[in-house]
C-alpha cells in the first residue's frame, strides 16, 4: 500500500520531461509576445520558465528550435480550441480572422521579421508555416465544408493574415468598422 502510494504521487520521466517542456514553450512564447524576438534570449527563456539551463540546452539546443517548437505549440493548441468549439459556418471567416490574433499572431509575426534576415530562423520556419497553414486549411475545411472551394480557403487565409498585419496600424475602433466594411465584399468574393 505504501509503495502505491509513493507511485502515484511521483511523476514519471516522461511527464516530467513533457512539464519542463511545456514550461519552456510557454515561457518561449510570453517572452517573443513581451520583448520580440531581438530581446528574446534562451537564457531569459530558461529563467522565466524556472528550469536550469542546462535542462533549456537538453530540450532545445538553439533559439531558432526554441521558439519555433513554443509556435508550433500554440498553433496546435489554437486549432484544437477552434475545433472544439464548433464553431458556426455562417461565421467561419470571422473564426478565421481570430486565428490571426492574440499571443499566437504575435509571436507568430515576430518570427517571420526576424526569418527575413536570419537564415537559420528563416530554414527553421519553412516546416512550421506549411504545418500553420495545413492546420488553418483542415480547420477551415472541418468549419465550412464545401461552402468554400480549395482556392477561397487559400485566398480567406491570405487575406485574414494581411488584415490582421495591417490592423497593427489602427486603433480598435477603425479596425471594427475596417473590418466591418470589408466583411461582407469579402463572403461575397468567396463563398460558393
Amino acid at each position: 500500500m505504501i509503495h502505491d502510494t509513493v507511485t502515484q504521487g511521483s511523476r514519471t520521466q516522461a511527464q516530467r520531461t513533457a512539464a519542463t517542456r511545456a514550461k519552456l514553450l510557454d515561457a518561449a512564447v510570453d517572452t517573443l509576445v513581451e520583448l520580440g524576438y531581438s530581446g528574446t534570449s534562451t537564457h531569459g527563456i530558461a529563467k522565466r520558465a524556472g528550469v536550469s539551463r542546462g535542462a533549456q540546452l537538453h530540450h532545445f539546443p538553439t533559439k531558432e528550435a526554441l521558439v519555433v517548437a513554443a509556435v508550433e505549440h500554440l498553433v496546435d493548441k489554437r486549432l484544437v480550441e477552434i475545433l472544439e468549439a464548433e464553431p458556426d459556418p455562417e461565421l467561419g471567416i470571422e473564426t478565421l480572422m481570430d486565428a490571426f490574433s492574440g499571443p499566437l499572431f504575435d509571436a507568430a509575426l515576430e518570427l517571420w521579421v526576424a526569418a527575413r534576415t536570419d537564415p537559420a530562423l528563416h530554414a527553421a520556419m519553412i516546416p512550421l508555416e506549411r504545418k500553420v497553414s495545413d492546420a488553418l486549411r483542415v480547420g477551415m475545411l472541418e468549419i465550412m465544408g464545401g461552402r468554400l472551394s480549395p482556392e477561397a480557403i487559400d485566398l480567406s487565409i491570405e487575406l485574414a493574415r494581411g488584415l490582421a498585419v495591417s490592423a497593427l496600424m489602427r486603433t480598435p475602433e477603425s479596425d471594427r468598422e475596417f473590418r466591418e466594411r470589408l466583411l461582407p465584399a469579402w463572403k461575397a468574393l468567396v463563398m460558393q
